[in-house]
């Protein structure tokens, strides 16, 4: 029978035991953190009713249909159902269902895949994983809580240690009102705040030209509009500009104070100044944003573009539901983060195994020793690994080398006469001899060396 031929699919990564191991220390440090807040995890299906998908801004092109590869007679293959493309509309759409039986402000995070049916390219997957936190308040929901998101990202990519960062935070109010200053039409807004979301990747000469082909602006029109998008001033001195101009009408006056409030809020945090900033070309191209908008990029890799985002969300349930439920959140994409911060060196591939320890097997008449040894170690809250198959020591020494393993316990003929164990730090290449007694005590104290020397 002829043989299927593998071949990687495009878009879908998938990673060997190195990354894969760094990607979940990733994942832990990122639950870590939103836990250290008190947010609470769900998990919602991998799928959603069509309609609930494509009720606030969801690009029908993207979203992956649900079909059976066949159906009986008088079947349709086809369902009303799709892979979820963000985790932000399930949740709206699960705190709609669940809101008599939640407590608010409802705080949860969510990591889980997503899937979106774009061209892959480098930074561009079609299956990754997000990481989500959002806080739904009932009726309203405190400005401080827009504050308060990115004190918990600047505390979780601190812990990360991927080099110096910045949060960009702005407030679509500002970018709606001056549109609309500009006589930019409300039903255009949208449509322009998209192409705006571009400028970083494209460049100001491409966004000007994609806004005058493609939303009929005049290119002074379109540049005056790039220039304000530019400003780049310190944090006290933007806002002092903005609230200069808040006479240009009620909405764009209501963001400038959203968007002083919430930077008050963020020092209170404890954010430092060099890791936020206003940044007023940050939009968000999602229509559901309706107040502060953030981005996080790397200051020395900027390259990489943002790698976390997001925003408040008024009447993202509205939808669902009669009932106010404004919310405000941010998302991590976590498996295009680590990918490139990888490729960039900002994170290290480590061992192949999480074990620490290899119990090698020198005498299959003694296998129940060596077990026993396993078991010792582990019940001490060290992870070992006991070699079960038959192969002579330099070969289980280059299995552990091979791995990733930083010690070796030895035990043959003449360890096991003496009552005694060898145990080998793999990294320097040094054995010590020790009482079979004492060997966990040894493993400890030689791994605690071994971290020591990090």
């Amino acid at each position: 029978m002829a043989k299927t031929k593998l071949t990687a699919i495009s878009g879908f990564p998938e990673f060997l035991p190195p990354e894969q191991i760094l990607f979940a220390k990733v994942l832990d440090i990122i639950r870590e953190g939103y836990e250290l807040y008190g947010f609470s995890p769900i998990e919602t299906p991998a799928v959603e009713r069509k309609e609930v998908l494509t009720s606030k801004g969801g690009n029908e092109k993207e979203i992956y249909a649900l079909s059976r590869l066949a159906a009986g007679e008088g079947e349709n293959p086809n369902t009303e159902l799709a892979l979820h493309f963000d985790l932000t509309v399930p949740l709206a759409r699960y705190v709609a269902m669940h809101k008599n039986k939640l407590t608010f402000p409802f705080r949860r995070y969510q990591i889980q895949k997503v899937w979106r049916g774009e061209r892959s390219q480098a930074g561009r997957s079609r299956e990754f994983y997000q990481c989500d936190i959002d806080v739904i308040g009932r009726g309203s929901l405190s400005l401080l809580t827009d504050a308060e998101i990115p004190s918990i990202i600047y505390q979780i990519f601190r812990r990360m240690k991927i080099g110096p960062f910045v949060i960009r935070i702005n407030n679509r109010k500002i970018l709606q009102g001056y549109f609309q200053s500009l006589g930019i039409q409300a039903d255009q807004i949208d449509g322009i705040t998209r192409i705006i979301d571009k400028l970083e990747k494209m460049g100001t000469e491409k966004v000007v030209s994609e806004l005058t082909n493609k939303t009929a602006l005049e290119k002074a029109t379109a540049q005056q509009m790039i220039d304000f998008l530019g400003n780049e001033l310190k944090t006290d001195d933007m806002l002092t500009q903005l609230n200069s101009m808040s006479q240009i009408n009620e909405q764009f006056s209501q963001g400038v104070k959203e968007l002083a409030s919430v930077v008050e809020g963020i020092r209170n945090f404890r954010v430092p100044e060099a890791s936020f900033k206003i940044d007023l070309s940050v939009a968000r191209g999602l229509d559901y944003y309706t107040g502060t908008v953030y981005e996080t990029v790397l200051v020395e890799h900027p390259g990489i573009g943002s790698i976390c985002s997001g925003g408040r969300y008024d009447d993202l349930a509205s939808f669902f539901t009669n009932e106010k439920l404004p919310g405000v959140g941010l998302s991590i994409g976590v498996t295009r983060l680590v990918s490139q911060l990888i490729e960039d060196g900002l994170l290290k591939k480590g061992a192949a195994t999480v074990a620490q320890v290899l119990v090698a097997s020198m005498d299959e008449n003694r296998t129940s020793d060596y077990l026993r040894m396993g078991t010792e170690l582990r019940n001490a809250g060290i992870p070992t690994e006991v070699y079960l198959e038959k192969a002579r020591i330099g070969n289980q020494l280059k299995y552990a080398d091979k791995k990733g393993f930083k010690i070796a316990i030895i035990a043959g003929e003449n360890e096991f006469s003496e009552n005694t164990v060898q145990i080998k730090d793999l990294i320097t290449g040094e054995p010590i001899v020790c009482p079979l007694t004492d060997m966990v005590q040894q493993v400890k104290k030689s791994l605690s060396a071994q971290e020591s020397k990090l």
